[in-house]
């Protein structure tokens, strides 16, 4: 029989803290160049219809001629149009809600809604116009302006969020934990690839989305840390954030 404390387990199951300082400093500096790699991307896009770049790699994507891959990129694009995501943010987060995980439902919402809204932004700002039928084959006709991709910029933050949730509370040794991890990245990785394809978007409006998406998620996961200890911490489910030391327990017996 295991003599350890709980304490002396949750010691032995974090990372030495030599570790966490270097993953610390890696996620910070790629905030960093994240934030000025999207900045110097802005700077480029706004006057330019496209890059050399763009042309290259949307004629190449589009060389692929499979029926099975033309049908699997417009699956992948499916769940980020309107009016699906917006459905599909509002089902998660009241399965969410309704089990008990009530501030992860919350900052599920933020997550997805606070990618959109950035999206819309950027894209006023830049006013860059989408790829036309002349200059590569456009297989879905898209409306509004072109950088960044919306549908990347949600699917970083929306499913990237959920992939962070499903990695933190889940129990490690449960199957479909590892099937939704997997289900979720490879919506998240391929996205890019399928907005291309369907002559939606050029290579540097996915750029910019995947460099934005990263930079809402970073926030959205600090904000749910920040907030975690802080609210909803007595939730029906879901362990409880520690919010420091603990006080021992009161006696309530009588004094002699």
């Amino acid at each position: 029989m295991s003599t350890e404390t709980a304490p002396e387990t949750v010691k032995q199951a974090i990372a030495p803290k030599r570790i966490r300082n270097y993953r610390a400093i890696a996620f910070q500096g790629y905030l960093v160049i994240a934030t000025v790699a999207l900045a110097v991307l802005f700077v480029l896009v706004w006057n330019v219809p496209y890059f050399t770049i763009d042309l290259t790699v949307t004629r190449a994507i589009q060389t692929i001629s499979w029926t099975w891959f033309a049908l699997l990129m417009a699956v992948i694009s499916f769940p980020g149009s309107a009016p699906q995501s917006f459905v599909l943010v509002a089902l998660v987060v009241a399965v969410l809600f309704v089990i008990g995980l009530r501030w992860e439902a919350l900052s599920t919402l933020l997550a997805g809604a606070g990618g959109s809204l950035l999206d819309t932004l950027a894209k006023a700002i830049v006013h860059r116009a989408r790829p036309t039928a002349d200059i590569v084959h456009v297989v879905q006709q898209v409306s509004g302006y072109s950088f960044p991709s919306g549908h990347v910029v949600f699917y970083v933050s929306f499913f990237g969020f959920l992939m962070f949730l499903a990695y933190t509370l889940l129990k490690q040794r449960v199957v479909w934990r590892s099937a939704l991890l997997l289900a979720l990245a490879f919506f998240v990785a391929t996205i890019g690839v399928s907005r291309i394809y369907l002559g939606a978007h050029w290579f540097s409006d996915v750029l910019g989305a995947y460099l934005l998406g990263s930079l809402w998620l970073g926030a959205s996961v600090f904000i749910y840390r920040w907030g975690k200890p802080r609210f909803f911490t007595h939730q029906p489910a879901a362990p409880e954030a520690p919010s420091g030391p603990q006080e021992p327990a009161r006696s309530t017996a009588k004094q002699a």
